[in-house]
């Protein structure tokens, strides 16, 4: 058996054999060792998933930088030959300059190297997984609020009592050329709402949404239909279509009721998963401005093919928009790169 697959093996029999806490406690010494006669190093690392949105997360609050290159994330996230997942996450030191207002930065490498500017539910795990190690280390006072810098601004997710987070995500961007969206706004704030493109022979209507990565959300009448819609055919499609510069997350979705909405999407650079955080706030205010459901006066549920998050958009609280579901510890273990 190889370094590499041992690696791999120790990862999985530590989620197995070895307890959450006991974990995180010896978390706190010797983070990482390097192997005297090899060039590999090992990485501790914890697994944890978002209703099945996956992440290894990875403690480097000591680093300005991620310990880790996009290329080893890309070789991690593999689910053959790695440990699995849709990104790689690290906590990182604040910027310098802005240390007293946050309490870490998120950066986060997608599972194809890509480096989006934030994660919804990538963002709930990290706070759980920060938390965890906080409250196993007695040297460290544990706390249910942090302030996240992120590349999307900074976000403030809250650990309740009942193990779910919930996250600020802050007021969409909805000015298209912000999004970015290069379609013809058709709607106030300069915006873009169920405008017409054409993908794969097959016309739709893009409402176009930033939660600080950009979202194009399409409502249609029957997920489940596939003359409707093939994910892996016209999801790539509309990702990578000139009219989003920046490529988009893609959200399909089919109306439910007025606080209910089912979804399915393609996230940029990582393909099909079975959530996506911001993409539920960006699905939820599109609906809304769309018509497609009224402004509701309590959280919109949003399911997803992992299964639920609960959002709400804020009109009296500037706009700001609050996602709530799990972030939840899967396993954790040492792997080489």
């Amino acid at each position: 058996m190889g370094s590499r697959t041992r690696g791999i093996v120790a990862a999985v029999l530590s989620g197995i054999l070895m307890p959450c806490s006991a974990f995180h406690s010896s978390l706190v010494s010797a983070r990482r060792s390097k192997p005297s006669n090899t060039q590999l190093f090992a990485v501790k690392f914890s697994k944890y998933e978002g209703l099945g949105n996956d992440f290894i997360l990875i403690d480097d609050r000591d680093r300005v930088d991620p310990s880790l290159t996009p290329e080893q994330c890309i070789k991690l996230c593999h689910r053959n030959f790695g440990i699995g997942g849709d990104g790689v996450i690290f906590a990182l030191k604040p910027p310098e300059q802005d240390s007293l207002q946050h309490d870490f930065t998120m950066r986060i490498y997608n599972s194809d190297g890509s480096e989006p500017e934030m994660c919804g539910n990538g963002i709930r795990c990290l706070a759980q997984f920060v938390n965890d190690l906080d409250t196993a280390d007695s040297h460290k006072t544990s706390t249910s609020t942090y302030r996240v810098h992120t590349k999307a601004g900074t976000i403030v997710p809250v650990i309740n009592p009942d193990g779910t987070v919930t996250v600020d995500m802050g007021p969409p961007e909805l000015d298209a050329p912000k999004v970015p969206c290069l379609l013809t706004p058709n709607f106030s704030q300069n915006s873009v709402v169920e405008q017409d493109i054409i993908v794969n022979n097959k016309e739709w209507k893009v409402s176009a949404v930033s939660m600080g990565n950009p979202h194009a959300v399409i409502f249609v009448n029957d997920l489940d239909d596939p003359s409707v819609l093939n994910l892996h055919v016209d999801g790539p499609a509309l990702e990578t279509h000139p009219a989003f510069p920046a490529k988009t997350n893609v959200e399909f979705v089919q109306v439910l009721s007025d606080y209910h909405l089912k979804m399915k999407v393609w996230e940029r650079g990582a393909g099909p998963t079975l959530a996506c955080g911001t993409g539920t706030c960006a699905l939820v205010v599109a609906a809304i401005r769309a018509n497609k459901i009224p402004q509701p006066n309590r959280p919109v549920q949003v399911t997803l093919p992992g299964g639920d998050l609960w959002i709400e958009w804020k009109q009296n609280d500037n706009g700001h928009v609050y996602m709530t579901g799990p972030g939840t510890f899967v396993f954790q273990g040492h792997v080489e790169v």
